[in-house]
């Protein structure tokens, strides 16, 4: 979640195919990607909606995030106000969202730290004081991106029940034993 231009995109795309593209287009709606990591001894998968930031499609966002275990929460570190905008984000997601949704937030484009405006501390501090979990990225280098989603899977409990109802951003955990019985 966020408005355009933080990096939501690239984010997902780097996890999911480990690239970037400086060229890519705004999200229309939204898109969906799904990917499979093993973490210890258990498979990870990861079913994700990337929503797309521009106002017009903001009402949408509701229906992405309801019901999920999870949702990203993405500001860009070299404009200040897009880390005020993840707070009303933050505080739509808590008055509308499933109340026990993990939130992380994670500060792109830390590549480029000569033009930062948002201070680290102040982002993590924030990110502490409603327990959410906190990463600075960088889609465009692979900084952290990976880091990112085990810390959200480090989060969700075992056996999420609302991981399988098709909603919104979504992590599973899945023993590799029961992925090979299924598949």
């Amino acid at each position: 979640l966020q408005d355009t231009g933080v990096g939501k995109s690239s984010i997902v795309w780097r996890f999911v195919e480990d690239s970037f593209d400086p060229n890519i287009n705004p999200t229309i709606g939204a898109s969906f990607m799904t990917k499979t990591v093993q973490h210890q001894n258990e498979l990870h998968k990861f079913l994700i909606w990337d929503t797309a930031g521009q106002e017009r499609f903001r009402a949408l966002a509701p229906m992405y995030y309801r019901g999920s275990t999870a949702a990203i929460i993405a500001y860009d570190i070299t404009k200040e106000e897009t880390f005020s905008t993840l707070k009303n984000w933050v505080k739509e997601l808590r008055q509308h969202g499933p109340p026990n949704i993990v939130v992380a937030i994670a500060g792109n484009k830390c590549d480029l730290n000569d033009v930062r405006e948002v201070v680290e501390k102040d982002a993590k501090d924030y990110a502490d004081s409603i327990n959410a979990v906190f990463v600075e990225t960088s889609a465009k280098n692979a900084i952290n991106i990976n880091e990112l989603f085990l810390e959200i899977s480090k989060r969700v409990p075992s056996g999420n029940a609302s991981a399988t109802s098709g909603k919104g951003f979504k992590l599973r955990r899945q023993s590799s034993e029961a992925e090979r019985r299924c598949c």
